[in-house]
């Protein structure tokens, strides 16, 4: 009796497994080629995350600093002395994202998160700074509003819109807290091809601490979709003279989540060394 019922489940897992796979490639097929890598959404600042009108983006993510030269200034600390030193800088940072799609043209973000991070002192710093600088606590806090205002059709590229606005959380914290209000305004194309999508993207920053405007994020981004359940990603991503190459995959393994592996790695001196990141994206239809 046993077998007769556990056969018959088995099929029925097997016949469920397949006809999802089978659902994601008939969706895949009905889109234009130009769409088969991402999809209907708008674009999201998840790298290769798209999303959906009516759909929630529920995102529980971890990430690790790693950076053997970390660029700092003693009186950033209270420690008077203004001149740049290089130090050893070690952060691990747990984060949620939300993001829901209001239509299909707008999409709305919000990341907060909380860090734990330690810097050492370098060995030519004289001030009277300690060894070592140790906080944790509630790290950025932000929000975006995401806005596609022109299509990628046959002929043109899609090209999107993004404010972000970076909420203040210091108190006496100098490691890990924002000072005062950080706004970014940014612009981006995206262009999807049949052996891969492409996009571009860069943003001017308002930091109101400092009281100064600036070129903030740029980035060129190659995203693939090799399966229903496997996509590639990477880009090069940078701000003033910090670069950093970011590949990643993705692991489709339901309807409604999946998995995110990613590594940054850092190309120029200022940019971090190596900061690894994973977490599990789930998707909630709401209408």
């Amino acid at each position: 009796m046993n077998v007769i019922i556990k056969i018959p489940a088995l099929a029925i897992a097997a016949a469920a497994a397949l006809s999802l796979a089978g659902a994601g490639a008939a969706f895949a097929e009905a889109l234009p080629t130009y769409l088969a890598d991402r999809g209907l959404g708008v674009p999201s600042s998840m790298f290769g995350t798209y999303i959906e009108p009516g759909r929630l983006h529920f995102y529980p993510y971890f990430e690790y600093y790693y950076d053997n030269d970390l660029e700092y200034e003693p009186y950033e600390f209270g420690y008077g002395l203004e001149q740049e030193f290089r130090a050893k800088y070690r952060a691990s940072e747990a984060l949620i994202f939300l993001g829901y799609g209001f239509t299909d043209w707008w999409a709305q973000e919000l990341e907060i998160a909380w860090i734990s991070a330690e810097l050492t002192k370098a060995d030519d710093d004289p001030s009277p700074m300690p060894e070592a600088i140790e906080e944790s606590g509630i790290g950025d806090i932000e929000t975006q509003s995401r806005i596609r205002w022109l299509k990628e059709t046959e002929s043109r590229p899609e090209a999107f819109t993004y404010v972000e606005v970076v909420f203040p959380n210091e108190g006496d914290r100098g490691l890990i807290g924002t000072a005062d209000w950080e706004f970014k305004l940014g612009t981006g194309v995206t262009r999807g091809f049949g052996w891969g999508t492409w996009t571009a993207r860069v943003a001017v920053e308002y930091d109101r601490a400092e009281k100064t405007a600036a070129l903030g994020e740029y980035a060129v981004e190659y995203l693939k979709r090799l399966s229903p359940s496997w996509r590639i990603y990477a880009g090069v991503e940078g701000s003033d003279d910090e670069v950093e190459l970011i590949p990643e995959v993705q692991w489709h393994f339901s309807r409604y989540a999946f998995a995110k592996f990613n590594s940054a790695v850092g190309l120029t001196s200022k940019a971090t060394d190596w900061a690894p990141e994973v977490g599990v994206m789930f998707v909630i239809p709401t209408w």
